[in-house]
């Protein structure tokens, strides 16, 4: 099936829907631009809606106060069928050249009530409000092909996709761009005759607002705010509050446990369990997450190599050795000079950027310690650069590590373990280390001293404006705590009191586990970042740290070689 869409003046001159589908006869025809006359119900029962179609009203409503025109033709009537209603007068049915399918044509709208024509935005935005309602009903009906066409943009079209998970993932990547489908994740859960499917991006592919979070129930595009709370629940462990993921989750349950017609226009439902809804929603986004937390976005090693094939390299034929910042030394110390002027790019400045001395520390001996270290997804340490990057090679490229990114996750996930099983080992200060803050703060901290103590961070009040610290947990060793106090008490003044405690907790977690990781500048030995490269690979969620931020990057060898024009 085929549905087009064309408009014109964002919707107020012209609105044609068509499609090439079952069409209606002339006693539906007659019967659809009525008043009080509902949806097609086969059995006329209002708790079993299967269909989208609107409220009978709305066709009536459009006939007066605009140019409505109907052309149909149903496969057992010999011809179609047309009829108009102009600003309220309903013309006489009568027969019309037409394929199958329906036409609806709606021109001039408002015209018959100018009073409301100030109510309508710019075309600008109007057109865009239609583009994202066809956007939406294209997500939930991938088997249909839909074109959007208008003056005002270039004619879009979206082919009908195969049935099945694919069909739909190819249909979301067509709308939501070929990142989404690179860095997608399946969803799949439920309960008895409740189904959710569905795709969500990985953690390091989010957006600055939710506009990117679409639902779907029973193919019916819906905008429920029960959907920002389910995704901000279930990306609480992997986001921070100002970040928002990417996701397209279809719900189907029984018609008869939902309604569909607590708003006008049906953007909205109410279901019969609500908190069942909600709670099967975040175990799938969370299961779906957990079985691939170990990916990390596919957007960073993109954006690396878009950035060198930004650089305007010089052609093969026109590749000169001696402009190379490479090329040979003269034996009296003087590079032989090129000809002409450097090439830009890869140039004498640029290349500057490059020399920062030797690697700050060689892990070529790991190739002795793990002689299989390349078949790892994470590869074998070769390097590591600025005392911050551990470069690694793989059988199918590099990757590049963040060792303090990554090294905030697994400590951030030990303490999670360990508080879930046999709680935080602490370890006693010698002499307790006493922290001044704004009484406030000192207040804020105090009254939440017992869930801090079960991360094994023992404080006490000591004086109107100091923190005595007795105890700090085993597994960060030796830190700052007064900056580690300080921090805790800036995120505490922002929290919501109607914060549940675990999410508290997670918090208090991930401030502990940012202090008590590899610090950037701090030089590794190659056994030391083997050994954090195999930890990573081991430890959920490590494609990301407890900011968001991817831990490593990946490029493969295929675009690399592009790079350097080998392919």
């Amino acid at each position: 099936m085929t549905l087009e869409v064309l408009t014109d003046g964002g919707g107020r001159r012209l609105i044609r829907v068509s499609d090439d589908g079952a069409g209606m006869t002339r006693e539906d025809l007659t019967l659809a631009v009525e008043r009080h006359a509902t949806s097609k119900l086969p059995e006329d029962d209002l708790l079993d809606i299967r269909t989208l179609g609107f409220r009978g009203e709305a066709l009536p409503s459009i006939g007066a106060v605009a140019r409505l025109s109907i052309a149909t033709r149903h496969a057992d009537e010999p011809h179609g069928w047309t009829i108009t209603v102009d600003g309220g007068r309903k013309a006489q049915v009568k027969p019309a050249a037409l394929g199958a399918g329906t036409r609806v044509e709606v021109r001039d709208l408002f015209y018959a009530t100018p009073a409301r024509l100030k109510f309508l935005k710019s075309d600008r935005s109007e057109g865009e409000a239609i583009r994202e309602a066809v956007r939406r009903l294209a997500m939930s009906r991938p088997e249909v092909a839909f074109t959007l066409a208008g003056e005002d943009r270039a004619p879009v079209t979206w082919a009908a996709a195969l049935p099945g998970a694919s069909g739909r993932l190819a249909r979301l990547a067509d709308i939501l761009g070929g990142e989404f489908r690179a860095n997608a994740v399946e969803v799949r859960g439920g309960s008895g005759s409740l189904a959710i499917e569905g795709y969500a991006a990985l953690p390091t592919l989010s957006r600055a607002n939710s506009l990117g979070q679409y639902l779907f129930v029973n193919g019916r595009p819906v905008r429920d705010k029960l959907l920002i709370g389910v995704v901000r629940a279930a990306y609480a462990d992997y986001l921070p509050r100002d970040r928002h993921p990417i996701a397209a989750l279809f719900v189907t349950l029984d018609p008869r446990e939902v309604d569909v017609n607590v708003h006008p226009a049906k953007a909205e439902v109410r279901f019969r369990d609500g908190g069942l809804v909600r709670s099967l929603l975040i175990r799938a986004l969370q299961d779906a997450l957990a079985r691939e937390g170990q990916r990390a976005a596919s957007t960073g090693g993109s954006a690396t190599i878009a950035a060198f094939r930004g650089a305007a390299l010089p052609r093969r034929a026109d590749w000169d050795w001696r402009q190379s910042p490479a090329r040979p030394i003269e034996p009296g110390g003087g590079a032989i000079p090129a000809r002409g002027h450097a090439a830009a790019g890869f140039a004498q400045a640029a290349q500057a950027a490059f020399d920062v001395g030797a690697p700050a520390a060689d892990a070529r001996s790991g190739e002795v310690a793990e002689p299989d270290g390349f078949d790892r997804p994470l590869g074998a340490a070769r390097a590591q650069v600025h005392a911050t990057y551990i470069v690694a090679q793989t059988r199918e490229g590099i990757v590049i590590v963040d060792q303090h990114a990554a090294h905030e996750r697994i400590v951030y996930e030990r303490l999670k373990a360990a508080l879930a099983n046999t709680g935080v080992a602490r370890q006693i200060l010698l002499i307790p280390d006493i922290v001044e803050l704004d009484a406030a703060d000192v207040a804020r901290l105090v009254a939440r001293a017992e869930e801090l103590a079960r991360y094994g961070l023992a404080i006490e009040p000591f004086g109107p404006g100091a923190v005595a610290v007795r105890e700090t947990p085993a597994l960060l060793g030796e830190i700052d705590a007064a900056a580690l106090l300080r921090d805790l008490a800036e995120h505490m003044a922002e929290w919501d009191e109607t914060l549940p405690l675990e999410r508290r907790l997670m918090h208090v977690a991930a401030t502990m586990a940012c202090y008590g990781a590899v610090r950037a500048g701090r030089r590794l030995k190659g056994e030391e970042m083997n050994a954090l490269l195999r930890e990573m690979e081991t430890t959920p969620n490590s494609g990301q740290c407890n900011h968001g931020r991817p831990t490593y990057v990946e490029l493969k060898l295929t675009d690399i070689e592009r790079l350097f024009g080998r392919r």
